[in-house]
């Protein structure tokens, strides 16, 4: 069955008791992968030696590094006969990364992400849309086996190719679409440019966003551009993919499974947890995964735990949205930057739209950042463009404690991308 109720309804005590029984499962499991087998013999430890929860510290962290240096099958903690299905990164800077399922495997990632659409109210006789890549990339097929056990009609309409996503939305009747920010930005521009009312003219009413950090202020920007309620999803490939964590319908951070997966938040320089409700990276172990179990996986994804107990009546603990990763950051004379801030000034501007650039250079020994944003309308009142101009220069610095360049630009300026956005470049260079 999809929904899982009794998983869903669990107090934390059960939680927590349910969490230790799985752990001690994938502990030994993991001793049939050659990688663990390695890795434990080196720090003198065996499952036995893991007594409570709190042990699983002594463990030490997994890394994308190791998968990468144990490329392609090092870290199968079942027969290779029994996997059915890998997906893999990219690996267009190096050694990609490679995860392996067995059935099981797949048929417990279909109950998750059904069990997230679930919760945010869809149901059998919803048509559900997905613009996600298909293919190596999680995001296609993930959300395609979740949304079919949940009893959806599905279209598989993968990326790219907005005006076809636009058809396929006004003629099947598409109630729930799943699309990255960016995308959904620009889905509505290109309705607007067709004449299209997505609140008259179609039957959108839910959309699932994620892949790519992003605001509130965004988020409330899609909704009222689309007319839909926005839910905020997180995964990863090394965790499955999505179905991870989701919104429900509070809104108010992302539940995340904890009867598939462990979660600490540590800090990244010292690895040293933090306490609940700081921010730091999120560091995952897998308790329901057959084929090849992680433990304590270094995601560098930053966030934090969100402290109290959620409306929904749901026990499991809430992520905050992604603050960014730890190897996103941008550092700037000497400051710490993350591209989700500078969004969430440029969001709170209703003349802005949700296209921007972030560009970095440097002249001598002098850092420089200019930050491009897209105007919502065209506009040649040019006394007004500078007075925005100034006021968003000043809203930047206060959150940053740097000035930065701002450029309004008319719509349709910047580069438009299908695929994730790309949102910083970095064009300085390393001065001698």
């Amino acid at each position: 069955m999809y929904l899982h109720e009794e998983m869903e309804t669990l107090t934390r005590t059960e939680i927590e008791a349910l969490q230790f029984e799985r752990l001690l499962r994938t502990l030994r499991r993991c001793m049939k992968s050659p990688f663990y087998q390695k890795r434990f013999a080196e720090h003198h430890l065996s499952p036995s030696d893991i007594h409570s929860l709190d042990d699983l510290r002594k463990i030490p962290f997994t890394t994308k590094q190791d998968l990468r240096d144990n490329y392609p099958f090092g870290l199968a903690a079942v027969p290779m006969g029994e996997v059915v299905r890998l997906h893999s990164s990219s690996g267009t800077t190096g050694t990609p990364t490679v995860i392996l399922h067995t059935q099981k495997d797949l048929d417990e990632w279909a109950n998750a992400v059904a069990r997230c659409l679930y919760m945010v109210g869809l149901r059998r006789g919803d048509v559900f849309q997905n613009s996600s890549g298909y293919g190596m990339f999680t995001g296609g097929l993930g959300f395609q086996y979740g949304a079919e056990r949940l009893g959806m009609l599905t279209v598989p309409a993968a990326a790219g190719n907005t005006k076809r996503q636009i058809k396929f939305i006004t003629d099947f009747g598409t109630t729930a679409l799943h699309a990255i920010p960016s995308y959904a930005s620009r889905l509505h521009e290109v309705m607007e440019e067709m004449g299209i009312d997505p609140m008259r003219d179609t039957k959108l009413r839910t959309l699932i966003i994620g892949a790519e950090p992003h605001s509130e202020e965004q988020r409330r920007k899609i909704e009222k551009m689309l007319g839909v309620k926005a839910y905020n999803s997180f995964g990863m490939s090394e965790m499955c993919g999505p179905g991870v964590a989701f919104e429900c319908q509070e809104q108010n951070g992302m539940h995340i499974w904890e009867d598939y997966y462990i979660v600490e938040i540590v800090d990244p320089v010292t690895l040293a947890p933090v306490p609940e409700g700081e921010v730091g990276e999120l560091v995952l172990t897998t308790i329901n995964r057959e084929a090849m179990p992680l433990l304590r996986y270094r995601t560098r994804d930053l966030t934090r735990i969100l402290p109290g107990d959620c409306p929904c009546g749901r026990h499991h603990k809430r992520l905050d949205r992604m603050k960014g990763r730890s190897d996103d950051m941008m550092i700037l004379k000497g400051v710490n930057i993350f591209p989700i801030q500078i969004e969430t000034v440029l969001m709170q501007f209703e003349e802005l739209g949700t296209e921007y650039l972030i560009t970095l250079t440097n002249e001598e020994a002098n850092d420089l950042m200019t930050v491009e944003v897209e105007l919502k309308d065209f506009s040649d009142d040019y006394p007004r463009l500078q007075a925005l101009t100034r006021e968003i220069t000043r809203q930047l610095k206060d959150e940053i404690l740097l000035t930065p360049m701002v450029k309004l630009l008319p719509k349709g300026t910047l580069p438009k991308q299908e695929g994730k956005a790309v949102r910083v470049r970095d064009l300085r260079k390393t001065l001698i």
